[in-house]
């Protein structure tokens, strides 16, 4: 039996991923902080998945926690994600986003260096392009986030020099009913369902004209577990290869809806709905990402299943759920 050490299971990737892991036969151990309760969502797989606690900041417990897993692939997903935060503690978002990393790799270059590793880089690095990102677009981040990304991009490639198997996924926007509350996808489906309960509070959004490569967290995590089997070590972008706007998201949530209860909103135009809020307008804001996937398609035989108006659909049924429950 294949053992795996994931770090951030608590979240969106990371629970998908330790379902796909169970689903092929892994033990699976989950890196947490602390003693909670894990997620309803990895109940069901519960007998495959065991705790462990760990700092990504802290060696010693990130060296105690490998130690009991001793691990065949370790996937590190967990880390501070959110642009915004970044311009305010930049400090920590380094220290956690490459400091992590590289406490990782010191680990396993140390105690099992035949250990594969998966690193969860970010389309973030490419900053703004024009036209669609392939693994051997330029790196030029907008944001402390961003820079931290390419930073941990960078180790990685140093470490594989050295001779460990460390690979990147360089993931465009992944979504689903997972998704944290405070990310922009989940805003919009949590503001939709409350407006099917007749909740009138206006959406405040930044920029409706950012447009980004939406897809489904569930079918992107089949390509991390993908990308550490082949013999040799290669990085792969993920993405669906078409962008949509925020206002677009909404807009299609708002179709969803329709399909969904039977009737939709009286919406005529998105400002009576919406607010744009300056303080959510991004510095060094990324107007249209998009992916290549062609590496991962050809190699891999990886491509994205949902399509963005399923995606949508299956965020706000959710959403739907949870407001009536």
């Amino acid at each position: 039996m294949k053992t795996a050490l994931v770090t951030g299971i608590q979240g969106q990737d990371g629970s998908y991923l330790a379902e796909h892991l169970a689903g092929l036969g892994y033990k699976v151990y989950g890196l947490v902080r602390s003693d909670v309760e894990r997620p309803s969502w990895l109940a069901p797989i519960a007998h495959r998945v065991e705790l462990v606690r760990g700092d990504m900041r802290d060696e010693t417990s990130l060296d105690s926690a490998f130690q009991k897993a001793r691990p065949d692939e370790v996937y590190n997903l967990a880390g501070q994600t959110s642009i915004p935060t970044s311009w305010q503690i930049p400090d920590e978002t380094f220290d956690v986003n490459v400091g992590g990393l590289a406490r990782l790799l010191q680990i396993i270059e140390r105690r099992r260096p035949q250990t594969r590793l998966y690193q969860a880089s970010s389309a973030d690095m490419f900053g703004n392009v024009d036209g669609h990102c392939h693994e051997l677009t330029p790196l030029r981040p907008t944001s402390p986030y961003g820079i931290s990304k390419m930073a941990a991009h960078r180790l990685c490639e140093a470490y594989r020099r050295r001779g460990i198997y460390a690979v990147s996924g360089i993931l465009f926007n992944h979504e689903s009913p997972r998704r944290r509350p405070e990310m922009v996808t989940r805003k919009i489906t949590r503001a939709v369902a409350a407006w099917a309960r007749g909740d009138r509070t206006r959406l405040k959004l930044g920029d409706l004209g950012a447009r980004r490569d939406w897809g489904f967290a569930g079918d992107y995590v089949k390509a991390m577990h993908a990308m550490l089997q082949p013999p040799a070590p290669k990085d792969y972008v993920l993405g669906t290869g078409k962008s949509h706007s925020v206002a677009d998201f909404l807009t299609q949530a708002l179709a969803a809806l329709r399909t969904l209860n039977g009737k939709g909103l009286a919406v005529t135009r998105l400002e009576e709905w919406v607010e744009v809020d300056p303080r959510l307008m991004r510095v060094g804001e990324i107007y249209d990402a998009r992916a290549d996937a062609a590496q991962a398609r050809r190699d891999l035989g990886w491509k994205p299943n949902l399509e963005f108006p399923a995606l949508v659909r299956m965020m706000l049924q959710a959403d739907l759920k949870g407001v009536a429950s």
